[in-house]
């Protein structure tokens, strides 16, 4: 396989996530990675030839969260939902074992022209703040590779180096604020951080829709991200290709 069909998917390993009650007590949330936000990206790469290494920080088992198992995020296309679960299925075995990232050397990310990180909530439990991952996005970022989708594990590369966020004044997309507030009254408790303000925070230039949960795509030099599961398929579509261009300057 040559190395212009070579993909690293980085999934979160956390299973949950920290999220404050109104009386100020703390609770852990069940999340993982969003079914739709990996399975239609991972579908397109495959319909193209690509292969792909799954990893994970420690080489952590990553979960689905069960919250993306609904026909709700398929608007009642339980063909789609069905297909993206086989899918899922399908590659288990590899998607269950992960690799740590740890073990992926600097030489071995040579060999992938893109990263991809599916999106949801548990990347906010641990890729965000993950040296190793850290490393890994400035390696890519260096080598103007593409880079792809959740946003918030891009402020790992803060944690490597000089210690600046490599992707300062880059345009990015992310799950927004508006959107966030769905899910905090649903769990009845807000979350610590949110993505929109982490990255405006860190100097990225956030552009969000303006209708909450419509398709975004936002592409900024070798970066590629997406909203939300609604922008799942449009952003699997730029993500291959950016892959096909190239390195990206």
């Amino acid at each position: 396989m040559s190395d212009q069909k070579k993909v690293l998917i980085v999934l979160s390993g956390c299973h949950s996530i920290a999220i404050q009650k109104k009386d100020g007590s703390k609770i852990e949330q069940e999340t993982g990675y969003f079914l739709k936000e990996l399975a239609q990206p991972l579908q397109l790469l495959l319909d193209n030839d690509y292969s792909v290494t799954f990893a994970t920080p420690g080489g952590q088992e990553p979960r689905l969260d069960t919250l993306s198992d609904s026909s709700l995020w398929f608007l009642g296309n339980y063909y789609e939902l069905n297909r993206e679960k086989e899918l899922i299925k399908r590659l288990d075995k590899e998607i269950s074992n992960p690799r740590s990232l740890s073990s992926i050397s600097d030489s071995e990310l040579s060999s992938f022209s893109g990263v991809f990180v599916p999106g949801g909530h548990g990347p906010m439990g641990d890729l965000g703040k993950d040296p190793e991952l850290g490393r890994i996005l400035n390696h890519f970022h260096k080598q103007h590779k593409v880079i792809c989708h959740g946003p918030i594990a891009l402020l790992s590369t803060k944690l490597a180096e000089n210690g600046e966020f490599a992707y300062k004044d880059y345009r990015v997309t992310c799950y927004a604020n508006k959107e966030e507030m769905t899910n905090e009254l649903m769990w009845g408790a807000k979350l610590e951080t949110k993505v929109e303000d982490a990255l405006r925070e860190a100097g990225a230039k956030v552009e969000v829709s303006t209708i909450p949960l419509m398709p975004n795509v936002v592409r900024d030099r070798e970066l590629v991200s997406g909203e939300g599961p609604s922008s799942a398929y449009a952003f699997g579509q730029e993500f291959v290709k950016t892959l096909r261009e190239g390195v990206v300057v």
